[in-house]
């Protein structure tokens, strides 16, 4: 269905034309990007990116901001105050952030308003962990007292997506700060606007000058830089796979940790005894909410060959009814895709599967009038018809595409579900609790939803298998994934070591 535009895209207030390098706010010495409303296609504002020069800059600040025994050697519960105040400013600030990411990304209100409370959620989690964080009094083994303890590792580099601005943000600057460290924060080139929004709510918060620098710019001069850069002691990365690995083999090299968090090409099932009712409205939920555009999306959907007509018919037919329109109209369901070029990579996806003689069962093309004129809107889809081995059901799209695929069996289930390089997540419905124990032990993901779907905690461990990454986000580890491990011995003998007599 089409949504009638409700829409101004200057009606939010833009940040100013400066970045944040190494404590100071100026203009950047690199290229001009200028950020798009995607719901219309008009530029919102123009910025002068950050430079590899601003890089070096950054990370030097950054090194000696973290070396700064002010910094360095604040107690656990004094460095959580600051997460704590940065949590309260964040949602304050909610509406501002709220209409800024759906003018940059184009993503409803709602979902917008979420990960503004979200990314708050975070660095109060990430605060009370650091809070009650503890080293360990490891058993002794000798006459000597043991110790592990943990230190910051220095300059972090932290490269984030354009899918989910501000709560991808704080899922690495809240756990990378709370550890002590230095960050330079680089957001998506096509998305920096909340980056930087919250750079300024994070030095209202008063965090020592220099500890975040925020640098957009094309991830092939200004990521690349950052994971190069000497000072950087760890890069983590939410992205494509591609350029996942890119950095892992970068990582190597300088023999530094890295965590990355991939693509996937999430499978949902639907197992014979589901509730359909509610299968079918977690299906349209995992791959349409965001347009698509969720690592995570449920973009490959499992029905058993007995009921897949009825299902798949059902389906179809829902998704039809999903409104397309702009963010900022509340009846919203799907709303523009982030960019132009990402929406025309998505449609040429759509076109292979034709190629490979899926059927598009809906969508499959911009909608048409001219209240979408200019934008960069496409229309939920979904295809059947395609082996699971074909292209369209084994590479990522990242957009408001599903492929359904009938299945015979539980092991012929596994053995498709499986057969991806990618292991991020998936979703079972089914009232079997036995049923989906025993196959969410058998499904390769990193996250597996029973009877729902993109729901995440703080005090759940977040991140893939195979090309899916590396590492993980969240729970009560997060901070010491930013942090190197030291032993200590205390000797407690009173008498020399028997080693020589002299």
């Amino acid at each position: 269905m089409q949504s009638e535009p409700s829409h101004s895209p200057h009606s939010v207030e833009l940040p100013a034309d400066e970045i944040l390098v190494g404590g100071r706010w100026r203009r950047g010495r690199g290229l001009t990007i200028r950020p798009l409303d995607p719901a219309t296609g008009q530029e919102l504002t123009v910025i002068q990116a950050a430079s590899v020069e601003d890089v070096e800059e950054a990370a030097r600040a950054g090194a000696r901001a973290a070396a700064d025994p002010a910094w360095r050697s604040l107690l656990p519960h004094e460095r959580a105050r600051y997460l704590y105040r940065i949590a309260e400013l964040i949602e304050r600030d909610t509406d501002t952030l709220s209409a800024l990411q759906t003018a940059n990304t184009g993503k409803t209100r709602a979902e917008t308003t979420a990960l503004v409370r979200s990314a708050a959620g975070t660095f109060r989690y990430v605060a009370a962990t650091l809070e009650t964080a503890e080293d360990a009094l490891t058993p002794s083994r000798g006459s000597y007292l043991t110790m592990s303890v943990h230190e910051p590792l220095g300059v972090v580099g932290a490269i984030t997506p354009w899918n989910s601005p501000i709560a991808s943000e704080a899922q690495k600057v809240a756990p990378a700060l709370a550890a002590g460290n230095a960050v330079l924060l680089k957001p998506a080139e096509w998305t920096p606007l909340v980056a930087l929004a919250l750079g300024r709510i994070v030095e209202e918060a008063g965090l020592p000058a220099g500890l975040l620098s925020v640098l957009p710019g094309k991830g092939s001069v200004i990521g690349d830089a950052i994971v190069r850069h000497p000072l950087v002691a760890k890069v983590t990365f939410t992205g494509g796979t591609t350029t996942g690995r890119t950095i892992a083999h970068h990582a190597a090299d300088k023999l530094i940790p890295v965590s990355l968090e991939l693509g996937g090409k999430s499978p949902t099932v639907v197992l014979p005894d589901a509730d359909l009712e509610q299968a079918l409205a977690g299906v349209l939920f995992g791959i349409f909410s965001s347009s698509g555009q969720a690592c995570i999306a449920g973009s490959r959907l499992f029905v058993p060959e007995s009921i897949y007509e009825q299902f798949v018919g059902e389906l179809v037919r829902r998704t039809r009814q999903l409104r397309v329109g702009p963010g900022t109209d509340p009846t919203t369901h799907v709303g523009p895709l982030v960019h132009p070029r990402h929406r025309d990579a998505v449609a040429a996806h759509v076109e292979l599967a034709r190629k490979e003689g899926g059927r598009i069962r809906c969508g499959g093309a911009a909608p048409e009038g001219e209240q979408y004129a200019g934008g960069a809107y496409y229309l939920p889809t979904v295809i059947d018809g395609l082996p699971n081995d074909a292209r369209t059901c084994q590479e990522e799209t990242f957009g408001p595409v599903l492929v359904c695929l009938p299945y015979q069996d539980e092991e012929d289930l596994l053995a498709q579900a499986n057969d991806s390089v990618y292991g991020l997540a998936c979703g079972i419905w089914t009232r079997d609790a036995r049923a989906a124990w025993r196959l969410a032990g058998r499904l390769e993901a990193g996250t597996v939803w029973i009877n729902t779907y993109k729901q995440f905690s703080s005090s759940t461990p977040f991140g893939g298998f195979k090309e899916s990454g590396l590492g993980r986000e969240k729970g009560r580890d997060w901070i010491r994934s930013y942090q190197r491990q030291k032993s200590l011995y205390w000797g407690t003998d009173a008498d020399p070591l028997p080693w020589a007599a002299v």
